[in-house]
């Protein structure tokens, strides 16, 4: 995985069902989510998401979002659905990612007085492959201020960060161009933007999405 110009990949996340995850494949998506983390309204069962990665295009890639689980319980839901990437969404160790990697994108939340700090620690490790930063701690769709990540991000990389960077949090068919004009991200990852109430996903915001997304990119 690389950064640096070129297209603006396209994450969707929180899919639930094939007809969804069909929809965006077939607008353009690279990569679809599966939710593990339970509370969540976009919760989906292993065996569930399974049967849905297994119709996939071997083009697309999967995506699995945990937050805070042991690295035994990590191990036993990859057996069950080994998605080509994971995403960590909660305050896992160092010591945990490392053993749950490599393919790891890590999340985490945007806070100005932090996120150097965590551009800087994740950056270092290896197994990481992607940072990933929302507005929120995951699912709950709040933007964060475009102009000062982006601000951080410059200086993160005159230090020597080199991840790639994916952007979450409150985008939607109407804003990600906006957000990707700011920010310069690899990627997008939208859920809660392209749904007609939670949980259950609206495939025409889908299809616009991913249009609004090839439109930034010119």
């Amino acid at each position: 995985m690389s950064d640096g110009a070129g297209r603006t990949r396209v994450k969707i996340c929180g899919i639930r069902d094939a007809e969804a995850a069909h929809a965006a494949c077939d607008a353009g998506a690279d990569a679809i989510g599966f939710i593990f983390a339970t509370g969540s309204p976009r919760l989906i069962e292993p065996d569930a998401a399974f049967e849905i990665m297994m119709g996939l295009s071997p083009l697309v890639q999967t995506v699995g979002v945990t937050r805070d689980l042991s690295v035994d319980a990590f191990a036993e839901l990859e057996q069950m659905c080994p998605t080509n990437l994971s995403q960590l969404h909660g305050t896992e160790s160092e010591k945990t990612v490392r053993a749950c990697g490599p393919n790891v994108i890590k999340a985490f939340r945007f806070d100005e007085a932090s996120v150097g700090t965590q551009l800087a620690r994740w950056g270092g490790v290896e197994e990481v492959d992607a940072v990933l930063i929302d507005g929120s701690d995951g699912g709950a769709g709040t933007a964060l201020d475009w102009g000062s990540l982006a601000n951080h991000l410059a200086s993160a990389r005159e230090d020597g960060f080199d991840k790639p960077v994916f952007l979450a949090g409150g985008l939607d068919p109407d804003n990600v161009g906006a957000a990707i004009a700011a920010v310069r991200p690899y990627a997008v990852d939208v859920s809660s933007g392209v749904e007609s109430s939670p949980g259950v996903k609206d495939l025409g915001a889908i299809r616009a999405f991913c249009a609004a997304v090839r439109a930034a990119d010119g």
